[in-house]
């Protein structure tokens, strides 16, 4: 049996009561790298076009997402402290069921405080600290090890 084609929702704008999400760019799967399809989105205060931060989800799970994250996301220095990102995550939570996902991986770099703040906000899990395999981009750009979490997401 085939297994279907991935088809991209209409999720282009994602209405919040202090953050609003605007797709940037919708980023098809590829096979080669490893690459899963993905929504990218700007994070705006809400009803303006002030972007503070933008905040990405990859829809699929292998190796690439487990180190990586479904989700990946950041905040302009000016706006942290605001939980604008757990605002953002739980605003794609939409998205991520309507795709079947009901478990994302959200990894961070062990010593980044807020971004595990941010998890537990969530009530996502720690799963584990992993070292990073040799062959990752984020090996090869300087990173080591990575906080592994889990946030389970209901309808």
């Amino acid at each position: 049996m085939k297994k279907a084609r991935f088809k991209f929702l209409p999720f282009d704008f994602i209405k919040g009561k202090e953050i609003d999400l605007i797709i940037e760019q919708k980023i098809p799967g590829n096979k080669v790298k490893g690459f899963v399809p993905a929504y990218c989105y700007a994070i705006n205060l809400s009803g303006t076009n002030l972007t503070i931060g933008t905040i990405d989800l990859r829809v699929g799970s292998n190796t690439l997402t487990y180190y990586g994250g479904h989700i990946g996301y950041g905040i302009d220095k000016k706006y942290r402290g605001n939980q604008y990102a757990a605002k953002a995550c739980k605003l794609l939570e939409k998205v991520a069921l309507a795709h079947g996902m009901t478990e994302l991986i959200i990894t961070c770099n062990p010593e980044n405080i807020a971004s595990r703040k941010t998890c537990t906000r969530l009530g996502a899990e720690l799963i584990e600290i992993v070292d990073l395999p040799i062959y990752s981009d984020m090996y090869l750009e300087g990173e080591r090890q990575k906080c592994i979490y889990k946030w389970r997401i209901f309808s």
